[in-house]
């Protein structure tokens, strides 16, 4: 899930009619016929319109040194700084679900979600990151888990990577060395031969934004704390792996797997007040926390938006750098990345406001300085059980609506949206969360046009959330963790997505539970 903004041959959607995109990214979901039942409810989404669920592998896997498994970028972090971590947990056992895999399928088919969206840990299947040596444990274990799925009718759609990078590639230098593209693109080739007759749908990355910017700019694992150097060397190589990825299955892979997408987090970015300034430096904003990594890939022109290579270029030449540092793609990389997404994956959960900067320009460099905006949050928002997540339905409409204009209304497929709380299993504030994101992301369909085909929540049970360790928790299913066999038990939540799952109708519901 997101961690918010804490230091806060091409084939384009909108050169087609709705119909021949749904049908090309249902068949692609497997899902080609309509499901009978009596609509109650006046908001239903459309018949072939698909829920689901999320999680990734660090976050409720555990078994993190188990049978050949290498170690992670997050393992060696919680290890050695448990100190940045919340409450100085780790993910070494989590959720247990290496172990109770099958357990997890059950609560999806309670719940008759039609998807669920899962992320393949990349050493647990090539210890090293490097394809000379594959775990043939790692590739049982997730084989297991998605015959399992299949045998339940849930289509699964798999990330490639969630943020647990080979500690022996962070080793070399991890996302800010070049070569790191084409060990990626070995893992996936690994990936599409194993499970590409299961996996339809395939997702490279999540949330770049977050991995780069937290963790190479800040102190998320790898905990680089280099703003402004390695977050932009990062993305630079993420979205090089990610060309070449799409040229990979263009290429080789068509007739075996469907679509290939990226997942990008993009929390809607409101001008602070109605000023020119102000709106200049919301748009500006955009720019840079989701066009840093969506320009490339959806817009017509592809490369970094303009606005973000003329302020880089600019603030460097004033910081005396002999060059830029935010790194020129070669024009042929241009042209590989440009349109390398058969649909884009959005991750929303809230808002921020954006006011223009008016100090100096800094002499030491960052992102933040770069992007020129001062993030901030209205006290009065509901708050969540995360600092950075306040209940801002209308933002999420807002953010599809931008996305629609600023890249010719692209096939958007929901991959995380979702709330923490504190334990509990009556939990109607999430309840009251879903109902206003669910109704927001239903008038940005009907009202607006916004092509968005299926909804994800974050997440099927509690999970670690990352330097936050266990004090988050954004489950259906809440997870005992001091038990032995780490107990799921279903929330009010879960039984009201259990019945949008079913019915494609935002459910009425008691909100006093």
């Amino acid at each position: 899930m997101s961690l918010g903004y804490q230091s806060p041959r091409r084939r384009r959607a909108g050169d087609m009619t709705w119909g021949i995109i749904a049908s090309m990214l249902f068949a692609s979901f497997g899902f080609g016929g309509t499901f009978s039942y009596e609509r109650s409810e006046k908001l239903c989404f459309p018949d072939d319109f698909i829920f689901g669920v999320a999680t990734a592998a660090y976050q409720i896997e555990g078994a993190w040194n188990t049978s050949g498994k290498g170690e992670s970028i997050w393992d060696r972090y919680t290890h050695e700084r448990p100190d940045r971590i919340f409450d100085h947990h780790n993910g070494d056992v989590a959720a247990d679900s290496y172990h109770l895999f099958r357990q997890d399928v059950r609560m999806l088919e309670y719940l008759g979600v039609q998807h669920y969206r899962f992320s393949i840990s990349w050493p647990r299947t090539l210890p090293s990151g490097l394809s000379n040596e594959i775990n043939e444990d790692g590739i049982r274990y997730y084989m297991e888990l998605l015959d399992e799925l299949n045998s339940h009718g849930i289509s699964p759609i798999v990330t490639m990577y969630h943020w647990d990078l080979p500690q022996a590639l962070q080793d070399l230098g991890g996302w800010t060395n070049p070569i790191i593209a084409e060990y990626f693109v070995d893992y996936a080739r690994v990936l599409f031969d194993h499970f590409g007759d299961k996996v339809n749908v395939w997702l490279t990355f999540n949330e770049p934004l977050s991995f780069c910017h937290d963790g190479y700019g800040g102190l998320d694992a790898p905990g680089a704390h280099s703003s402004g150097f390695e977050d932009y060397l990062c993305a630079h190589n993420v979205l090089r792996a990610h060309g070449m990825v799409y040229r990979l299955y263009m290429d080789q892979y068509k007739d075996k797997i469907k679509s290939v997408g990226i997942t990008l987090d993009f929390s809607w970015l409101e001008p602070a007040t109605t000023s020119d300034a102000d709106q200049k430096a919301a748009e500006t904003a955009r720019q840079f926390y989701f066009g840093w990594f969506a320009h490339p890939i959806f817009s017509k022109t592809g490369d970094y938006p303009p606005i973000m290579r003329e302020r880089v270029d600019t603030i460097s030449k004033r910081q005396h750098f002999t060059r830029s540092r935010l790194p020129s793609f070669t024009p042929e990389e241009v042209e590989m990345i440009r349109g390398s997404s058969d649909f884009l994956g959005l991750n929303h959960y809230t808002t921020y406001l954006i006011a223009k900067n008016k100090g100096k320009i800094s002499l030491t460099p960052s992102f933040e300085a770069d992007m020129g905006g001062i993030v901030s949050q209205k006290k009065e928002w509901p708050k969540s059980n995360s600092t950075w997540l306040k209940v801002v339905p209308w933002g999420f409409r807002k953010s599809l609506n931008w996305v629609r204009l600023a890249y010719d209304n692209p096939t958007v497929f929901i991959t995380e949206n979702g709330m923490s709380l504190e334990r509990g299993l009556k939990d109607s504030r999430r309840i009251n969360y879903l109902d206003g994101y669910l109704k927001a992301l239903l008038t940005a369909m009907t009202k607006d046009n916004c092509r968005v085909v299926g909804y994800t929540y974050w997440s099927l049970m509690d999970n670690f959330e990352w330097t936050r360790g266990f004090s988050e928790r954004f489950g259906l299913y809440e997870v005992d963790y001091d038990s032995p066999n780490k107990v799921r038990t279903a929330r009010s939540s879960a039984e009201y997505f259990k019945q949008l799952a079913q019915t494609r109708c935002i459910p009425t519901w008691n909100y006093t539970v």
